[in-house]
């Protein structure tokens, strides 16, 4: 089940969040929300195989080349929460409030284990982006840019 740790961490009883559902969408749809939970920070979030795969980006995206951004790997998520803007009640996984920041469509230029890049159509990031992976901060660490 692809949804399994995303579904675990939440209790959707409280939590205004989608559960997700079995609906077939395309794969070319990106996000990026702004989340003011204990820490300010951004969700990038692609979806790749029917859920959003997604990163926490501690400060903003790089809208221009020459920025490199820490993008720290998190669960999928459901497609639906491509459209989720809401607050997360204190005391529940995520606790804040979500925000679109920017969304629109992408292309994947080229898919590996250590690396995606992809072109970013959106009214903030637009162009040619990369997530590289790296070993600093853990195995879940990426760094995020745009390219040139």
């Amino acid at each position: 089940m692809p949804l399994e740790e995303y579904k675990k961490l939440r209790d959707f009883s409280k939590s205004p969040e989608p559960e997700g559902s079995d609906k077939k969408r395309s794969d070319n749809l990106f996000v990026v929300q702004e989340h003011d939970s204990s820490h300010l920070h951004y969700d990038l979030r692609l979806s790749l195989g029917g859920v959003l795969r997604s990163w926490a980006v501690p400060k903003e995206p790089p809208e221009k080349d020459s920025i490199k951004r820490l993008a720290i790997q998190t669960e999928d998520h459901p497609l639906e929460y491509a459209e989720f803007e809401g607050t997360i009640p204190d005391g529940i996984y995520g606790a804040g409030t979500v925000r679109i920041w920017d969304k629109g469509e992408f292309t994947i230029e080229e898919e590996k284990d250590d690396r995606l890049l992809f072109e970013l159509k959106g009214k903030r990031l637009s162009g040619r982006y990369a997530l590289i992976k790296t070993k600093f901060k853990g195995k879940g660490s990426w760094l995020f840019f745009k390219r040139k």
